[in-house]
């Protein structure tokens, strides 16, 4: 039951367009089963001085964006709830000269509290939650997705359930433990515990989280892109379009992005989108191969892929991804495992420690550059959606073991070849 107004205007299925009250307790389409996305009345955004609210703000979260969000403030100031999102942009020049680009910058959502992107979303609908009063909140995930909500969910006392498969890594099961989340382990796959989500959601009452089912999660997503327009968009010269690399599993972040910068293109505070690339690996495709046959009909695959939180058979978000990509003249790219783990090194050579999903966008990029996708005169910016520490496992594949040497100087000196 709402305990206050809703705050956008209604919901529009992304596939027939059909619109739903804003009132409405609802997920996805009840004639298609199509996305949802939340409509904003813009309209009225646009007469106000929210703009000049958010550049004048001192608030540094996510929260800063509170008039281009469709829930309340949830208040709980001082938790980690309100510490989501405003993460730092980098520049590694290093990096910006062996790429041969213009400029290169590197936003860090691994610096999130929960160390991933996915904080974004946990936040917003850990807020949503308490505006209709919901008992319970549950999500499937990898790792990210449910630490995320563990986490927020931890910082109001708000009851979490999290569904992973018993596959994840075991830095982030412990993540959902110490947050203090009821974490059931699923025999299977990541499809398979989000079936068993909705399923149990809808047996218990629960609010669902999950990733491409919950429009809300796109709206947490979103506040990425609002971040982009301040922190480089504002700041630009040059009258090409920025280039935007986003590693890609369900389809959500790059979706949530491409939501962020539309709803500023109709606010009047950009003038055009950037052209975002999806980064897809080998091993987890779906998405790269509907966009490359030309169409929105994403047909499953069997994921392996060492970068886990991009690892799904059936994306769940995919034909917005498919858009984001297509009508902003970007494209998607594909990498192997072994590239991923090389961007991992090369993105920890310069102070960055991003997990597999994380550096999978930046060896997109690098493929960009080699096929001509991107070119010298071209800004890019790089998505790293994790960090490194998520999954030490894969780190340890990115880089050459340690020496272990006798503590005495004979030694040393052997080793070192003096």
């Amino acid at each position: 039951m709402m305990n206050s107004a809703p705050r956008f205007s209604h919901y529009r299925c992304c596939l027939c367009g059909k619109e739903y009250s804003p009132d409405q307790a609802i997920y996805n389409c009840l004639i298609d089963g199509g996305n949802l996305d939340i409509i904003l009345d813009l309209q009225q955004i646009r007469k106000g001085k929210s703009r000049e609210a958010i550049l004048s703000s001192s608030e540094t979260s996510l929260w800063r964006y509170l008039p281009l969000l469709p829930v309340a403030d949830p208040g709980y100031y001082g938790t980690t709830l309100r510490l989501a999102g405003g993460t730092p942009l980098l520049h590694p020049i290093q990096l910006e000269k062996q790429l041969g680009v213009h400029t290169l910058w590197i936003k860090d959502d691994g610096k999130n509290p929960s160390a991933s992107f996915k904080d974004r979303a946990s936040a917003v609908v850990v807020a949503r939650a308490r505006e209709i009063q919901a008992s319970t909140v549950v999500t499937a995930s990898t790792g990210n997705a449910g630490a995320a909500l563990a986490c927020m969910a931890a910082a109001i006392g708000q009851p979490a359930v999290i569904f992973t498969p018993k596959s994840a890594p075991p830095a982030k099961v412990a993540q959902l433990l110490v947050f203090g989340a009821r974490v059931i382990l699923v025999d299977g796959n990541y499809d398979s515990a989000f079936d068993l989500t909705i399923q149990a959601a809808h047996e218990f009452g629960w609010y669902c989280r999950n990733t491409g089912y919950n429009p809300f999660t796109v709206e947490g997503k979103k506040t990425a892109a609002f971040e982009i327009w301040e922190q480089a968009l504002l700041r630009r010269t040059s009258q090409r379009p920025l280039v935007l690399c986003v590693s890609v599993g369900d389809g959500n972040i790059i979706s949530g992005l491409h939501k962020g910068f539309k709803d500023l293109l109709e606010l009047g505070w950009i003038d055009q989108l950037p052209r975002i690339i999806g980064v897809q690996s080998t091993g987890s495709a779906a998405i790269a191969n509907a966009f490359h046959a030309g169409d929105e009909n994403i047909i499953p695959v069997k994921a392996d892929t060492l970068a886990d939180s991009i690892s799904v058979d059936l994306p769940r978000d995919g034909v917005r991804a498919i858009r984001a990509a297509r009508q902003t003249g970007g494209s998607y790219l594909l990498v192997e495992d072994d590239a991923i783990l090389q961007a991992i090194s090369s993105l920890g050579k310069v102070g960055i420690f991003a997990e597999p999903a994380g550096a999978t966008a930046f060896a997109g990029l690098q493929s960009a550059v080699t096929k001509g996708l991107v070119t010298p005169e071209d800004d890019v910016l790089v998505m790293n959606t994790g960090s490194g520490l998520k999954d030490i496992r894969a780190a340890m594949q990115a880089v050459t073991p340690a020496p272990v040497i006798d503590p005495d100087m004979n030694s040393l000196k052997k080793y070192l070849g003096v």
